[in-house]
């Protein structure tokens, strides 16, 4: 992933840091050339229902899915990736449409970036995609379900999207970081404090802001148990 978002020449970082040796957390990226589209460049950070190895399946369920629905399917709108990959979960997971259905699947922000014409389409199951520009953050909201069985009503997913400029920061994580329990009073870290990191970051190098994410995260956790996966993306166009 790494090559291809520098082929890409933009300034990224992926901070991934698994609970156990394999993970439930997943971070996807594949450039791929649509039928009457320019290049689009897919991102996409997902988090799978478990981890260790029961997550690990579901990880590698989850981008056997987006690979086929992108790439073999050819579909090019991200709220439709989501919705094929939804399907090929279920009956992968639940093929007998039995009644005690699987509530496996994954939260995730998938995104379809077109560097050639500066915009990005994206679709969110939960998790919400957070855009910093001129010093404010602003927060895409997700759809409140996951691509999997649920137990409320299964709607199609939203396809969102703006226009983009120089020096735009685009994030996209699972909630592990956020979730995490830790400092004086071993409570929550929780996203508004996230946010108030990265808006305090956000103009250095992507470098030195995942340096700073991954030595905040290992202070606030302290002697406590890491207790979720961790996956946080950011890309500065």
């Amino acid at each position: 992933m790494n090559n291809i978002i520098a082929k890409e020449n933009k300034d990224f970082f992926i901070l991934f840091k698994p609970k156990d040796i394999v993970s439930g957390d997943f971070y996807y990226s594949i450039t791929h050339k649509h039928p009457y589209t320019n290049e689009i460049f897919y991102l996409c950070a997902a988090d799978c229902t478990g981890h260790g190895v029961p997550g690990a399946f579901m990880s590698m369920l989850g981008i056997s899915s987006l690979n086929k629905a992108i790439i073999e399917k050819n579909i090019s709108v991200p709220s439709e990736i989501l919705n094929d990959v939804r399907e090929s979960i279920v009956s992968s997971l639940n093929p007998e449409g039995s009644e005690e259905e699987s509530k496996d699947g994954m939260d995730c922000v998938l995104c379809a970036i077109d560097f050639t014409a500066k915009k990005i389409n994206f679709a969110a199951a939960n998790n919400p995609l957070w855009l910093i520009r001129n010093n404010e953050l602003i927060e895409y909201k997700p759809d409140k379900m996951p691509v999997g069985m649920h137990s409320g009503e299964v709607r199609r997913f939203t396809n969102q999207g703006f226009d983009l400029i120089d020096g735009d920061l685009v994030y996209i994580f699972t909630d592990g970081y956020q979730d995490q329990f830790g400092g004086e009073k071993g409570k929550k870290f929780k996203a508004a404090n996230l946010k108030r990191l990265l808006l305090s970051i956000h103009q250095k190098n992507m470098e030195e802001q995942e340096q700073i994410l991954s030595e905040n995260f290992t202070q606030w956790k302290g002697s406590m148990e890491q207790i979720d996966d961790v996956c946080l993306i950011g890309l500065r166009v």
